[in-house]
Protein backbone atom coordinates (compact mmCIF):
# COMPACT_ATOMS: atom_id res chain seq x y z
CA UNK A 1 0.00 0.00 0.00
CA UNK A 2 2.64 2.47 1.08
CA UNK A 3 4.25 1.62 -2.73
CA UNK A 4 0.88 2.27 -4.61
CA UNK A 5 1.02 5.66 -2.59
CA UNK A 6 4.10 6.82 -3.60
CA UNK A 7 3.56 5.33 -7.20
CA UNK A 8 0.43 7.67 -7.32
CA UNK A 9 2.52 10.55 -6.17
CA UNK A 10 5.24 10.18 -8.23
CA UNK A 11 2.78 9.94 -11.64
CA UNK A 12 1.14 12.90 -10.23
CA UNK A 13 4.60 14.63 -9.84
CA UNK A 14 5.66 14.54 -13.68
CA UNK A 15 2.83 14.00 -15.80
CA UNK A 16 1.18 17.11 -17.68
CA UNK A 17 4.31 19.26 -17.86
CA UNK A 18 5.23 20.47 -21.46
CA UNK A 19 7.83 18.46 -23.79
CA UNK A 20 9.86 22.01 -23.10
CA UNK A 21 10.10 21.94 -19.85
CA UNK A 22 11.75 18.34 -19.88
CA UNK A 23 13.84 19.02 -22.51
CA UNK A 24 14.92 22.60 -19.82
CA UNK A 25 15.01 20.11 -17.14
CA UNK A 26 17.40 17.52 -19.34
CA UNK A 27 19.94 20.47 -19.95
CA UNK A 28 19.82 21.10 -16.28
CA UNK A 29 20.85 17.57 -15.24
CA UNK A 30 23.41 17.29 -17.69
CA UNK A 31 24.82 20.46 -16.44
CA UNK A 32 24.87 19.63 -12.99
CA UNK A 33 25.94 16.05 -13.64
CA UNK A 34 29.29 17.71 -15.28
CA UNK A 35 29.61 19.87 -12.33
CA UNK A 36 33.08 18.76 -10.66
CA UNK A 37 34.69 22.09 -11.08
CA UNK A 38 32.98 23.95 -7.99
CA UNK A 39 33.26 20.93 -5.72
CA UNK A 40 36.83 20.33 -6.09
CA UNK A 41 38.40 24.01 -6.88
CA UNK A 42 39.28 24.66 -3.53
CA UNK A 43 41.35 21.34 -2.83
CA UNK A 44 42.76 21.45 -6.13
CA UNK A 45 44.03 25.02 -5.45
CA UNK A 46 45.10 24.72 -1.87
CA UNK A 47 46.70 20.89 -1.88
CA UNK A 48 47.31 20.10 -5.59
CA UNK A 49 48.82 23.85 -6.55
CA UNK A 50 49.84 24.50 -2.49
CA UNK A 51 48.01 28.02 -2.49
CA UNK A 52 46.77 29.59 1.03
CA UNK A 53 43.28 28.92 1.89
CA UNK A 54 43.00 32.43 1.77
CA UNK A 55 43.86 32.56 -1.87
CA UNK A 56 41.45 29.43 -2.63
CA UNK A 57 39.02 31.96 -0.79
CA UNK A 58 40.12 34.75 -3.12
CA UNK A 59 39.53 32.66 -6.62
CA UNK A 60 35.95 31.77 -5.27
CA UNK A 61 35.52 35.17 -4.40
CA UNK A 62 36.77 36.30 -7.79
CA UNK A 63 34.36 33.75 -9.35
CA UNK A 64 31.31 35.07 -7.43
CA UNK A 65 32.30 38.75 -8.55
CA UNK A 66 31.88 37.49 -11.69
CA UNK A 67 28.38 36.22 -11.20
CA UNK A 68 28.06 39.66 -9.70
CA UNK A 69 28.79 41.32 -12.81
CA UNK A 70 26.70 38.85 -14.94
CA UNK A 71 23.20 38.46 -12.84
CA UNK A 72 21.72 41.78 -13.66
CA UNK A 73 22.96 42.44 -17.35
CA UNK A 74 22.03 38.48 -18.10
CA UNK A 75 18.53 39.40 -16.75
CA UNK A 76 18.55 42.60 -19.05
CA UNK A 77 19.48 40.03 -21.73
CA UNK A 78 17.27 37.52 -20.94
CA UNK A 79 13.77 40.24 -21.09
CA UNK A 80 14.87 41.91 -23.93
CA UNK A 81 17.01 39.72 -26.31
CA UNK A 82 15.16 36.56 -25.17
CA UNK A 83 15.50 33.10 -23.50
CA UNK A 84 17.45 31.05 -25.83
CA UNK A 85 20.01 33.79 -27.13
CA UNK A 86 21.32 34.34 -23.52
CA UNK A 87 21.59 30.73 -22.50
CA UNK A 88 23.46 29.43 -25.61
CA UNK A 89 25.91 32.41 -24.88
CA UNK A 90 26.16 31.36 -21.65
CA UNK A 91 26.89 28.01 -21.81
CA UNK A 92 29.37 28.10 -24.65
CA UNK A 93 31.04 30.59 -22.98
CA UNK A 94 31.00 28.61 -19.72
CA UNK A 95 32.30 25.56 -21.67
CA UNK A 96 35.52 27.45 -23.05
CA UNK A 97 36.32 29.05 -20.10
CA UNK A 98 35.98 26.32 -17.56
CA UNK A 99 38.28 23.86 -19.97
CA UNK A 100 41.32 26.90 -20.02
CA UNK A 101 41.16 27.31 -16.19
CA UNK A 102 42.05 23.74 -16.29
CA UNK A 103 45.48 24.94 -18.60
CA UNK A 104 46.86 28.27 -16.42
CA UNK A 105 49.18 27.51 -14.05
CA UNK A 106 50.03 31.29 -12.73
CA UNK A 107 48.43 32.56 -9.56
CA UNK A 108 46.76 35.53 -11.89
CA UNK A 109 45.99 33.80 -14.21
CA UNK A 110 43.79 31.71 -12.16
CA UNK A 111 42.40 34.15 -10.59
CA UNK A 112 41.31 36.04 -13.97
CA UNK A 113 39.88 32.70 -15.39
CA UNK A 114 38.23 32.23 -12.20
CA UNK A 115 36.61 35.38 -12.64
CA UNK A 116 35.20 34.65 -16.47
CA UNK A 117 34.11 31.75 -15.85
CA UNK A 118 31.94 32.82 -12.49
CA UNK A 119 30.22 36.02 -15.02
CA UNK A 120 29.53 32.63 -18.23
CA UNK A 121 28.02 30.25 -15.76
CA UNK A 122 25.94 32.70 -13.46
CA UNK A 123 24.35 34.45 -16.78
CA UNK A 124 22.50 31.38 -17.72
CA UNK A 125 20.31 31.22 -14.40
CA UNK A 126 17.80 34.34 -15.21
CA UNK A 127 17.41 32.44 -18.68
CA UNK A 128 17.05 29.57 -17.32
CA UNK A 129 14.33 31.00 -14.38
CA UNK A 130 12.19 32.89 -16.26
CA UNK A 131 11.74 30.12 -19.44
CA UNK A 132 10.78 27.90 -16.87
CA UNK A 133 7.97 30.39 -16.03
CA UNK A 134 6.96 31.12 -19.66
CA UNK A 135 6.35 27.43 -20.60
CA UNK A 136 4.64 26.06 -17.12
CA UNK A 137 0.79 26.82 -16.21
CA UNK A 138 0.75 28.50 -13.06
CA UNK A 139 -0.83 25.60 -11.86
CA UNK A 140 1.83 23.22 -12.26
CA UNK A 141 5.09 25.58 -11.26
CA UNK A 142 5.49 24.08 -7.44
CA UNK A 143 5.68 20.51 -9.36
CA UNK A 144 8.47 22.21 -12.53
CA UNK A 145 10.38 24.02 -9.93
CA UNK A 146 10.59 20.77 -7.53
CA UNK A 147 11.57 18.62 -10.59
CA UNK A 148 13.96 20.73 -11.43
CA UNK A 149 15.62 21.25 -8.25
CA UNK A 150 15.58 17.34 -8.08
CA UNK A 151 17.42 17.48 -11.45
CA UNK A 152 20.06 19.78 -9.75
CA UNK A 153 21.19 17.52 -6.98
CA UNK A 154 20.64 14.45 -8.49
CA UNK A 155 23.66 15.35 -10.68
CA UNK A 156 24.83 17.02 -7.91
CA UNK A 157 25.23 13.87 -5.51
CA UNK A 158 27.08 11.75 -8.91
CA UNK A 159 29.20 14.36 -10.21
CA UNK A 160 30.22 15.37 -5.85
CA UNK A 161 31.56 11.57 -5.57
CA UNK A 162 32.63 11.70 -9.34
CA UNK A 163 34.93 14.41 -8.45
CA UNK A 164 36.17 13.37 -5.34
CA UNK A 165 37.91 10.19 -7.34
CA UNK A 166 38.57 12.05 -10.60
CA UNK A 167 41.04 14.98 -8.50
CA UNK A 168 42.84 11.67 -7.06
CA UNK A 169 43.60 10.66 -10.56
CA UNK A 170 43.71 14.33 -12.68
CA UNK A 171 42.17 17.35 -12.08
CA UNK A 172 42.36 18.79 -15.37
CA UNK A 173 40.40 15.84 -16.38
CA UNK A 174 37.77 17.27 -14.44
CA UNK A 175 37.90 20.70 -15.93
CA UNK A 176 37.53 19.05 -19.38
CA UNK A 177 34.83 17.07 -18.68
CA UNK A 178 32.75 19.56 -17.15
CA UNK A 179 33.80 21.91 -20.11
CA UNK A 180 32.22 19.09 -22.51
CA UNK A 181 29.01 18.55 -20.78
CA UNK A 182 28.13 21.85 -20.54
CA UNK A 183 28.42 22.28 -24.17
CA UNK A 184 26.14 19.12 -24.72
CA UNK A 185 23.82 21.68 -22.71
CA UNK A 186 24.08 24.32 -24.82
CA UNK A 187 23.91 21.86 -28.16
CA UNK A 188 20.29 20.52 -26.14
CA UNK A 189 19.00 24.05 -25.86
CA UNK A 190 19.92 25.09 -29.62
CA UNK A 191 18.40 21.92 -31.13
CA UNK A 192 15.48 21.60 -28.97
CA UNK A 193 14.25 24.57 -27.10
CA UNK A 194 12.38 27.56 -29.21
CA UNK A 195 11.58 30.93 -27.44
CA UNK A 196 9.69 31.71 -25.03
CA UNK A 197 9.60 35.28 -24.38
CA UNK A 198 6.45 36.29 -23.78
CA UNK A 199 5.11 39.22 -26.37
CA UNK A 200 4.46 42.71 -25.14
CA UNK A 201 0.94 43.20 -23.05
CA UNK A 202 -2.25 43.73 -24.91
CA UNK A 203 -2.57 47.37 -27.20
CA UNK A 204 1.49 47.55 -26.00
CA UNK A 205 4.13 48.45 -28.79
CA UNK A 206 6.91 48.13 -26.20
CA UNK A 207 9.61 44.98 -26.47
CA UNK A 208 8.83 42.99 -23.66
CA UNK A 209 10.65 44.01 -20.44
CA UNK A 210 10.60 47.96 -21.21
CA UNK A 211 7.75 48.43 -18.58
CA UNK A 212 9.92 47.28 -15.73
CA UNK A 213 13.65 48.85 -15.88
CA UNK A 214 15.99 48.31 -13.09
CA UNK A 215 15.31 51.44 -11.05
CA UNK A 216 11.98 50.20 -10.56
CA UNK A 217 12.71 46.78 -9.18
CA UNK A 218 15.38 48.59 -6.91
CA UNK A 219 12.65 51.04 -5.32
CA UNK A 220 10.31 47.24 -4.56
CA UNK A 221 11.00 47.60 -1.21
CA UNK A 222 9.17 43.96 -0.10
CA UNK A 223 11.57 42.65 -3.41
CA UNK A 224 14.31 44.09 -2.03
CA UNK A 225 13.79 42.71 1.41
CA UNK A 226 13.78 39.20 -0.21
CA UNK A 227 16.66 39.73 -1.61
CA UNK A 228 18.97 40.97 0.92
CA UNK A 229 17.19 38.21 3.51
CA UNK A 230 18.44 35.94 0.84
CA UNK A 231 21.73 37.24 0.47
CA UNK A 232 22.19 36.36 3.87
CA UNK A 233 20.89 32.64 3.96
CA UNK A 234 23.10 32.07 1.02
CA UNK A 235 26.05 32.90 3.04
CA UNK A 236 25.43 29.99 5.15
CA UNK A 237 25.00 27.40 2.55
CA UNK A 238 27.89 28.98 0.93
CA UNK A 239 30.00 27.44 3.39
CA UNK A 240 29.33 23.67 2.04
CA UNK A 241 31.55 24.00 -1.05
CA UNK A 242 34.20 26.65 0.60
CA UNK A 243 34.56 26.60 3.96
CA UNK A 244 33.63 22.80 4.39
CA UNK A 245 36.62 21.34 2.07
CA UNK A 246 39.01 23.74 3.55
CA UNK A 247 38.09 23.02 6.84
CA UNK A 248 37.85 19.07 6.12
CA UNK A 249 41.26 19.45 4.41
CA UNK A 250 42.93 20.92 6.64
CA UNK A 251 41.60 18.13 9.63
CA UNK A 252 43.37 15.40 7.33
CA UNK A 253 40.11 14.47 5.33
CA UNK A 254 40.91 13.47 1.56
CA UNK A 255 39.24 14.69 -1.68
CA UNK A 256 37.32 11.38 -1.61
CA UNK A 257 36.11 12.17 2.14
CA UNK A 258 34.93 15.56 1.17
CA UNK A 259 33.01 14.51 -1.89
CA UNK A 260 31.27 11.84 0.31
CA UNK A 261 30.29 13.86 2.80
CA UNK A 262 28.78 16.31 0.67
CA UNK A 263 27.14 14.12 -1.51
CA UNK A 264 24.86 13.10 1.21
CA UNK A 265 23.53 17.12 0.46
CA UNK A 266 22.17 15.59 -2.86
CA UNK A 267 21.12 12.35 -1.81
CA UNK A 268 18.66 13.58 0.55
CA UNK A 269 17.51 16.58 -1.74
CA UNK A 270 17.17 14.12 -4.15
CA UNK A 271 15.09 11.46 -1.75
CA UNK A 272 12.85 13.91 0.23
CA UNK A 273 12.44 17.17 -2.13
CA UNK A 274 9.20 16.03 -3.51
CA UNK A 275 7.95 14.15 -0.74
CA UNK A 276 8.48 17.54 1.57
CA UNK A 277 7.36 19.86 -1.19
CA UNK A 278 4.57 18.04 -1.23
CA UNK A 279 4.31 18.42 2.68
CA UNK A 280 4.85 21.87 3.13
CA UNK A 281 3.27 23.85 -0.14
CA UNK A 282 -0.06 24.41 2.31
CA UNK A 283 1.52 25.57 5.45
CA UNK A 284 2.69 29.16 6.62
CA UNK A 285 5.38 30.35 4.10
CA UNK A 286 6.41 32.34 7.54
CA UNK A 287 7.18 29.97 9.51
CA UNK A 288 8.94 27.55 7.02
CA UNK A 289 11.42 31.03 6.20
CA UNK A 290 12.17 31.11 9.81
CA UNK A 291 12.90 27.22 10.61
CA UNK A 292 14.69 26.71 7.30
CA UNK A 293 17.05 29.64 8.20
CA UNK A 294 17.30 28.63 11.96
CA UNK A 295 18.26 24.98 10.88
CA UNK A 296 20.73 26.01 8.14
CA UNK A 297 22.77 28.76 10.63
CA UNK A 298 22.85 25.83 13.35
CA UNK A 299 23.45 22.74 10.98
CA UNK A 300 26.42 24.92 9.96
CA UNK A 301 27.35 25.07 13.53
CA UNK A 302 27.19 21.77 14.30
CA UNK A 303 30.02 21.70 12.15
CA UNK A 304 32.57 22.93 14.41
CA UNK A 305 32.39 19.53 16.74
CA UNK A 306 32.78 16.86 14.01
CA UNK A 307 36.06 15.89 14.00
CA UNK A 308 34.90 12.35 11.71
CA UNK A 309 33.49 11.76 8.43
CA UNK A 310 30.05 10.37 10.31
CA UNK A 311 29.96 13.65 12.07
CA UNK A 312 30.15 15.45 9.13
CA UNK A 313 27.50 13.47 7.40
CA UNK A 314 25.11 14.20 9.62
CA UNK A 315 25.45 17.90 10.11
CA UNK A 316 25.37 18.13 6.35
CA UNK A 317 21.53 16.29 7.25
CA UNK A 318 20.23 18.63 9.52
CA UNK A 319 21.44 22.12 6.82
CA UNK A 320 20.15 20.12 3.75
CA UNK A 321 16.48 19.32 5.81
CA UNK A 322 16.88 23.27 5.97
CA UNK A 323 18.06 23.56 2.23
CA UNK A 324 14.79 21.14 0.91
CA UNK A 325 12.28 23.79 2.94
CA UNK A 326 13.53 26.49 2.02
CA UNK A 327 14.08 26.62 -1.55
CA UNK A 328 10.59 26.14 -2.99
CA UNK A 329 9.35 28.42 0.36
CA UNK A 330 11.78 31.28 -0.74
CA UNK A 331 10.89 30.81 -4.61
CA UNK A 332 6.97 31.19 -3.53
CA UNK A 333 7.98 34.11 -2.21
CA UNK A 334 9.97 35.97 -5.46
CA UNK A 335 6.85 34.53 -7.35
CA UNK A 336 5.01 36.95 -5.52
CA UNK A 337 6.62 39.42 -6.00
CA UNK A 338 7.71 39.17 -9.99
CA UNK A 339 5.93 41.17 -12.76
CA UNK A 340 4.94 39.18 -16.01
CA UNK A 341 7.20 41.50 -18.58
CA UNK A 342 10.07 42.12 -16.20
CA UNK A 343 10.81 38.40 -15.02
CA UNK A 344 14.27 38.58 -16.23
CA UNK A 345 15.11 41.54 -14.37
CA UNK A 346 13.45 40.20 -11.33
CA UNK A 347 15.01 36.89 -11.46
CA UNK A 348 18.58 38.84 -12.42
CA UNK A 349 18.11 40.57 -9.36
CA UNK A 350 17.27 37.87 -7.29
CA UNK A 351 20.75 35.97 -8.64
CA UNK A 352 22.26 39.40 -7.73
CA UNK A 353 22.04 38.24 -4.12
CA UNK A 354 23.50 34.29 -4.43
CA UNK A 355 26.15 36.01 -6.48
CA UNK A 356 26.97 38.35 -4.01
CA UNK A 357 27.06 35.65 -1.46
CA UNK A 358 29.56 34.17 -3.90
CA UNK A 359 31.46 36.62 -3.38
CA UNK A 360 31.88 37.82 0.43
CA UNK A 361 31.26 33.89 1.50
CA UNK A 362 34.66 32.72 0.27
CA UNK A 363 36.16 35.70 1.43
CA UNK A 364 34.49 35.49 5.06
CA UNK A 365 35.53 31.95 5.00
CA UNK A 366 39.10 31.98 4.13
CA UNK A 367 39.72 35.39 6.60
CA UNK A 368 38.13 33.46 9.41
CA UNK A 369 40.15 29.98 9.12
CA UNK A 370 42.94 31.66 8.68
CA UNK A 371 43.12 34.07 11.38
CA UNK A 372 40.96 32.28 13.95
CA UNK A 373 39.81 28.61 12.68
CA UNK A 374 37.05 26.84 11.65
CA UNK A 375 35.15 26.71 14.92
CA UNK A 376 34.49 30.87 14.56
CA UNK A 377 33.27 30.48 10.85
CA UNK A 378 30.92 27.71 12.00
CA UNK A 379 29.68 29.89 15.43
CA UNK A 380 29.71 32.86 12.84
CA UNK A 381 27.27 30.99 10.30
CA UNK A 382 24.74 29.96 13.32
CA UNK A 383 24.76 33.82 14.19
CA UNK A 384 23.34 34.41 10.62
CA UNK A 385 21.43 31.89 10.22
CA UNK A 386 19.50 33.31 13.26
CA UNK A 387 19.59 36.79 12.23
CA UNK A 388 17.89 35.83 8.92
CA UNK A 389 15.55 33.69 10.64
CA UNK A 390 14.23 37.42 12.98
CA UNK A 391 14.05 38.95 9.55
CA UNK A 392 12.00 36.69 7.75
CA UNK A 393 9.39 36.25 10.65
CA UNK A 394 9.45 40.67 10.23
CA UNK A 395 9.18 40.86 6.53
CA UNK A 396 6.59 37.96 6.32
CA UNK A 397 4.28 40.56 8.37
CA UNK A 398 4.18 42.99 5.56
CA UNK A 399 3.57 40.78 2.93
CA UNK A 400 0.32 40.97 1.01
CA UNK A 401 -1.98 37.76 1.03
CA UNK A 402 -0.96 35.39 -2.31
CA UNK A 403 -3.30 35.96 -5.00
CA UNK A 404 -6.22 33.30 -5.34
CA UNK A 405 -5.28 30.10 -6.31
CA UNK A 406 -1.26 30.35 -5.41
CA UNK A 407 -0.61 28.11 -2.85
CA UNK A 408 1.68 30.16 -0.15
CA UNK A 409 5.36 29.12 0.01
CA UNK A 410 4.97 27.34 -3.49
CA UNK A 411 3.82 29.18 -6.64
CA UNK A 412 1.59 31.69 -8.17
CA UNK A 413 0.78 33.48 -11.62
CA UNK A 414 3.87 35.42 -11.96
CA UNK A 415 7.00 33.96 -12.29
CA UNK A 416 8.99 31.20 -10.24
CA UNK A 417 12.07 33.44 -9.66
CA UNK A 418 14.03 31.82 -6.93
CA UNK A 419 15.88 28.89 -8.19
CA UNK A 420 18.63 30.58 -6.91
Amino acid sequence: MPFVRAGRAVRETVSGLPRAFWWLWTSTLVNRLGGFVATFMALYLTLDRGYSASYAGLVAALHGLGGVVSSLGAGVMTDRLGRRPTLLVAQASTAVSIAVLGFVRDPVSIAVVAFFVGMASNASRPAVQAMMADIVRPEDRIRAFSLNYWAINLGFAVSSVAAGFIAEVSYLAGFLIEAGMTMVCAVVVFLKLPESRPAGGAGSEEAPGDGVGLGAVLRDGRFMGVVGLSFLIALVFQQGAVGLPVAMGRAGFSPADYGMVIAVNGVLIVALQIPVTRFIQHRDARRLLVVSSLLAGYGFGLTAFAGSIGVFALTVCVWTLAEIVNAPTQTGLVVRLSPLHGRGRYQGMYTLSWSVASLVAPLMAGFVIDRLGAEWLWGLCAVVGTVAGLGYGLLMRRLPEPEPGVVPGATGAKAEAAAG
